[in-house]
């Protein structure tokens, strides 16, 4: 079972440095990545520990999907620390002011990790090796141009303000939770995603095994029990869709730890935490279906970082269960954001910039600035 909400956020950053809690300190960039670095890898050894904080995790993924998954554990981490509400829809000062809003004053910033990127300009040489440099940068003699491309140069630390830091512009936002789910239109987008990737739904009697679901990648086919009720079949096919995403002949990552298309190891954790995540950001609470998977969460982790440690020296492995478990919610949260991408559930995904690409209304929304509207007819929210 679930812990409430409060326990849950304020448990999941226990044990956290209190340095972490950055709000106003002055810190030179690389001191600011050592923070967040420091913060996420603790509070990541805390998921492991405990199944509940790895499903508080997937729980804010699901409203904040559109977020990488160190984010998403960075902004929760800095929310709990200052005791108020879990982040819903997070953006930098300049977007909130397009939008109508300011940061209300003496709030601090939350930190993510953002990619500092360069553009260079890709070259043939004579020899068939290519080269990068800078654009504009005098190429080497005899080199082709092969176009430009955007390339990430390192990290950096950006600020960031939740939804509930701010003020001015009346703002629906969508926190879900509630919303009546029509189970068929699920089921067809979830159909829509695995033809998306070439794979064929049936829906059988035939039965693999005790499961009841299966995905064949040799025939590119998923298989669902036809003896299942709608909503727990569309449960089944969001599970297989995750082994779709994750755990194809390609998965090289996974096969180095455990987590293939055999589906042995996280690989089942994994799976169930991108139907629990997709499903949640639709409105259906799977916490007690999913307990039996997320349960062996920890367990799983202890035995790929056991087997991680008998490879032989020099493999890339993940070299600690903090950094198994950060890899696990990154595939995670990248295979979740790929269906809802899809999908489209309610609400903005966490960012501010979506806000015009998905007007809907849901009825458990909350309004901040004003109160309830009287008629849901169309969006309340700032333009660009």
């Amino acid at each position: 079972m679930a812990p409430k909400p409060e326990d849950a956020w304020s448990a999941v950053t226990a044990d956290v440095p209190a340095g972490t809690n950055m709000g106003g300190t002055r810190m030179t960039p690389e001191e600011r990545i050592a923070t967040l670095t420091e913060g996420l890898h603790k509070i990541l050894e805390k998921a492991v520990e405990s199944p509940s904080h790895w499903q508080v995790l997937l729980d804010a993924s699901s409203t904040l999907w559109r977020y990488s998954g160190g984010n998403v554990a960075l902004l929760v981490m800095q929310m709990a620390q200052r005791g108020t509400e879990e982040p819903t829809l997070v953006a930098g000062y300049k977007e909130w002011a397009r939008h109508g809003r300011t940061v209300t004053k003496g709030e601090h910033a939350l930190w993510v990790i953002a990619p500092r990127t360069a553009r260079v300009q890709q070259v043939a040489l004579p020899d068939g090796s290519r080269q990068r440099v800078p654009v504009g940068g005098q190429l080497p003699h005899g080199a082709v141009d092969d176009g430009k491309k955007t390339v990430i140069t390192g990290w950096r630390g950006q600020a960031v303000f939740d939804v509930s830091q701010t003020q001015g512009t009346p703002l629906l936002v969508p926190r879900g939770g509630g919303s009546v789910v029509d189970s068929a239109e699920l089921w067809r987008s979830l159909e829509g995603v695995a033809r998306s990737h070439g794979f064929n739904v049936d829906v059988t009697d035939a039965q693999y095994g005790l499961t009841s679901g299966f995905t064949d990648f040799a025939e590119h086919r998923v298989q669902v029990g036809a003896w299942l009720g709608l909503e727990e079949r569309t449960a089944v096919l969001a599970h297989e869709l995750g082994h779709v995403l994750l755990h194809g002949p390609d998965d090289r990552l996974g096969r180095l730890y455990g987590s293939s298309a055999d589906h042995r190891g996280l690989a089942e954790v994994e799976a169930e935490s991108v139907a629990y995540t997709v499903l949640r950001a639709h409105g259906i609470d799977r916490g007690p279906q999913s307990a039996t998977y997320l349960a062996g969460w920890a367990d799983a982790v202890l035995g790929a970082e056991k087997d991680a440690m008998s490879q032989e020296s020099g493999t890339k492995l993940p070299g600690s269960r903090a950094d198994i478990a950060k890899s696990v919610l990154g595939r995670v949260t990248a295979a979740s954001k790929g269906i809802l991408e899809i999908t489209l559930p309610p609400g903005f995904g966490g960012k501010i910039t979506t806000v015009e690409a998905d007007p809907r209304l849901d009825p458990t929304a909350t309004y901040v600035g004003m109160g309830r509207p009287a008629s849901t007819d169309g969006p309340v929210m700032a333009g660009p």
